[in-house]
């Protein structure tokens, strides 16, 4: 498939690495396609491209928001929302709260439990088919995660039945477990394991871990 990635943070270049690895074209959603990063991750990945949001949106056939998630709505935007129309997105986006710092380790969301940014983001991509996915694992992590013989978990959410599917598919691809926790009220839990995740890393210098649900 061709992948359209909006964000050239860590998240968005370790994705599309990714992708490229599985044999899928990618184009970086970039502000500044002469960023340094941006330019050194062209270099390391023969055939990506790189582009503006809205050619990055036109470009995928599927979409991954990989921005920050006070800004995904101002990005999505600018990219134009009928370039959504129809397709899968996979949200990896938390709404971190960066205006105040973390207390004791727990991160700020601008949210509430009653609605979710992915509830907010699939509202302004009504015809959009979002699913939530990487919101809650470290960028060292989301490809080929080595755990030994246990496969972490990701949980997933969203409305539409196929595109968890698709999604599913990269997942086993990238070597995770999936679970779909089922519509997108889901992600007002599913994002919130962000901050759980980030509590070990923000007291103890601890980020080489990933959640795992056992079942009988």
């Amino acid at each position: 498939m061709k992948i359209g990635i909006l964000g050239s943070g860590i998240v968005g270049r370790v994705l599309g690495s990714a992708f490229i690895a599985e044999g899928h074209e990618v184009m970086l959603g970039t502000r500044d396609v002469q960023k340094p990063e941006v330019v050194k991750w062209l270099a390391e990945n023969p055939g990506a491209k790189a582009g503006s949001f809205v050619d990055t949106a036109g470009f995928g056939e599927m979409i991954v928001l990989a921005a920050s998630g006070d800004i995904m709505a101002e990005i999505i935007k600018t990219a134009g929302i009928r370039n959504f129309n129809n397709k899968v997105v996979i949200d990896t986006t938390n709404p971190i709260d960066h205006t105040r710092p973390p207390a004791n380790g727990v991160l700020p969301y601008f949210t509430t439990t009653d609605e979710s940014l992915m509830e907010q983001l699939q509202k302004l991509l009504p015809e959009a088919k979002l699913v939530k996915s990487f919101n809650s694992v470290g960028n060292a992590f989301m490809y080929k995660p080595d755990f030994g013989s246990q496969k972490p978990t990701m949980f997933i959410c969203g409305n539409d039945e196929n595109a968890k599917r698709s999604v599913t598919a990269i997942l086993d691809a990238f070597g995770w477990e999936t679970e779909d926790m089922g519509k997108a009220e889901a992600a007002r839990a599913i994002e919130p394991l962000c901050i759980l995740w980030c509590i070990p890393g923000l007291l103890r210098n601890q980020w080489t871990h990933a959640f795992k649900l056992l079942k009988k």
